[in-house]
């Protein structure tokens, strides 16, 4: 029987809209201040497209960022995995855009629909993928475009101001050094609470699936128990980070740097002190981005790991909770 392969993160990149959205521009519009925003969240503001751009233009450009630091080309990609919440259209899914856009053939492309935990659950497969032997050099990509799909009016205000747009990717590769690379990843949904944090419609379920009264109504728009979604994350995240260190013999203390969903700011912060996580060891760009879903936690990796914060020999701990509900945590040696 072959050996099971190691697998590395070769390369990372992101991308965000060139139009940055204040929460003092969110003013009037949502009837809120900056500082409800921030005490609640600690958003200061967020970034959104111009009409015409969609997921797969954003996905595009952090695609191309992340082959380039791998040194390597579109067509040596043997698979592309997208996870997103805000599909480019209804199908096919947004993966089939972003492969035309690299050019890519009959390669093979998928997406996943894991709402904020998507990027760990694409990750995890693309590393099966490559460890089984299957496929060699996998674009895992977590890419949202939330701001044409909020309801910008008083009604939306609680989820409206929490959400912006963007993009990252990342290679995977087979990984010479045993050592080095995804070390082991976990993951969990518990479905009974779907729609603590969702958006109802359009669905099959309703004759028709679309509707004008489903955007009159709210339907249409993204919805949330945001104390429990609060109560929820503040105990699960800890729980899988624990539970993913303990799965490689690995404590708090061997960890490098933490990276966090970011949703809330005061969720990570909780989760922080829950843990006794040094400050130092943590990296949070939501008051820059807002939450981007299943870019969030890719994004927080291309900028620490640009930044110099990562480096060769790193133990990185990613982990995120979200809609489904779902979550999970990864650890990675750089």
């Amino acid at each position: 029987m072959d050996r099971v392969r190691a697998v590395k993160i070769s390369g990372t990149g992101m991308a965000v809209p060139p139009r940055t959205v204040t929460n003092h521009d969110l003013v009037s519009v949502l009837n809120t201040s900056d500082e409800w925003i921030q005490q609640r969240t600690g958003i200061k503001e967020r970034r959104h497209v111009d009409g015409g751009t969609g997921p797969s233009e954003l996905a595009y450009e952090a695609c191309l960022k992340a082959l380039e630091a791998a040194d390597l080309g579109p067509e040596l990609i043997d698979l592309v995995i997208v996870a997103t919440l805000s599909p480019e259209h209804y199908f096919p899914g947004t993966a089939s855009f972003l492969h035309t856009k690299l050019n890519l053939g009959t390669t093979p492309a998928m997406d996943i629909r894991c709402q904020c935990s998507g990027f760990l659950y694409a990750m995890n497969v693309g590393k099966a993928f490559i460890a089984s032997g299957q496929y060699d050099r996998i674009l895992v990509v977590g890419v949202e475009v939330h701001s044409s799909g909020l309801d910008m009016t008083p009604r939306g205000r609680d989820v409206s101001a929490l959400f912006g747009d963007g993009a990252a990717a990342v290679v995977l590769e087979p990984s010479p050094d045993p050592e080095r690379g995804i070390v082991a990843i976990s993951l969990h949904t518990e479905g009974q609470y779907a729609e603590k944090l969702w958006i109802e419609a359009p669905s099959p379920r309703y004759q028709p699936a679309f509707s004008n009264h489903m955007i009159e109504s709210g339907q249409a728009y993204p919805q949330m128990d945001g104390p429990f979604v609060f109560r929820h994350a503040v105990v699960r995240m800890p729980q899988v980070l624990r539970e993913v260190l303990k799965s490689c013999h690995l404590g708090i203390a061997d960890i490098d740097m933490f990276l966090f969903h970011q949703a809330n700011l005061r969720i990570n912060e909780m989760v922080a002190k829950t843990l006794d996580i040094p400050q130092e060891k943590t990296f949070n760009n939501i008051e820059k981005y807002g939450n981007c879903s299943a870019a969030s936690l890719p994004m927080c990796l291309d900028e620490t790991v640009r930044a110099g914060k990562i480096k060769r020999g790193s133990l990185v701990c990613m982990t995120a909770f979200g809609s489904g509900f779902s979550w999970g945590s990864a650890v990675i040696r750089w």
